[in-house]
């Protein structure tokens, strides 16, 4: 009788993946971002922007926007930012932390190879990126009565290409990084110009043609925008489609190439 055993790297993995977990958590700061600041944010602007509750009636009542609240608009909008959160501005400082500090290469004349840490953190930052997801459409739902997609199908094609696309580019910082405030740098620098170009100041239907073109091309604008489409929208969103995918393939390969384990 022969049994299977997984390969010598990855012995083990189940106990780092619970340890990095755990120590995760311990940093306050990763969960807040990662699951609850999203949520926070929407019911900051729900509660406190005035009118973001009231009904839309000044667009044309054939629009599909006429009778929805502003709030119900912002929520791809949320979404999107909750992608982009622990993908960009969480994982890859994380990862240059332990290349700072030689986890990384101390991890390499282990049997577990360093591959472990970042196969780990990516499991730990999507699962809570899902998480904060899941939270900011429960409070939705409950606090402000947002509408269910009318495409539901478009919308998980939407998350996960957005998820995938982010996880590419924060694999790429991570990847490069030197250090844990280079990382920071370098993420915060690409994160805030693409919430603005996910519509995080100008959602849904008050977003200017300047920034939809461009946004759409970022994989976070793209989210964004597919999000919105099948939230609300007829039609399916070819572009932003493409543009996500072809950033998963084009960053994915050149961060595993150009990682740095030391």
């Amino acid at each position: 009788m022969t049994t299977t055993t997984a390969p010598a790297p990855w012995r083990g993995f189940g106990l780092l993946l619970r340890t990095e977990a755990r120590v995760w958590a311990r940093d306050l700061a990763a969960p807040f971002f990662g699951m609850l600041f999203p949520t926070i944010i929407l019911l900051g602007v729900g509660f406190f922007i005035p009118g973001m509750r009231d009904p839309i009636t000044d667009a044309p009542p054939s629009s599909v926007w006429y009778g929805l609240t502003p709030i119900a608009t912002y929520l791809p909008t949320v979404l999107a930012m909750a992608i982009g959160t622990a993908a960009l501005t969480v994982m890859p400082v994380t990862i240059a932390t332990y290349r700072e500090k030689g986890v990384l290469r101390r991890l390499s004349t282990t049997p577990m190879r360093p591959q472990g840490i970042v196969v780990s953190h990516l499991i730990i930052n999507a699962v809570t990126t899902v998480l904060g997801v899941v939270l900011a459409l429960v409070v939705a739902q409950v606090v402000f009565g947002v509408p269910v997609p009318t495409r539901t199908g478009v919308v998980l094609v939407a998350f996960v290409l957005g998820l995938t696309s982010m996880f590419a580019l924060g694999m790429l910082v991570a990847a490069l990084a030197p250090r844990a405030s280079a990382a920071n740098a370098v993420a915060m620098s690409l994160y805030f110009p693409m919430l603005l170009l996910a519509g995080l100041w100008t959602p849904g239907p008050i977003m200017p043609d300047l920034l939809r073109q461009v946004g759409q091309f970022t994989p976070l604008g793209a989210a964004g925008q597919a999000l919105t489409t099948g939230w609300f929208e007829t039609g399916f969103p070819l572009v932003q489609t493409v543009v996500m995918i072809g950033w998963t393939v084009v960053l994915l390969p050149i961060a595993i190439r150009v990682f740095r384990w030391s």
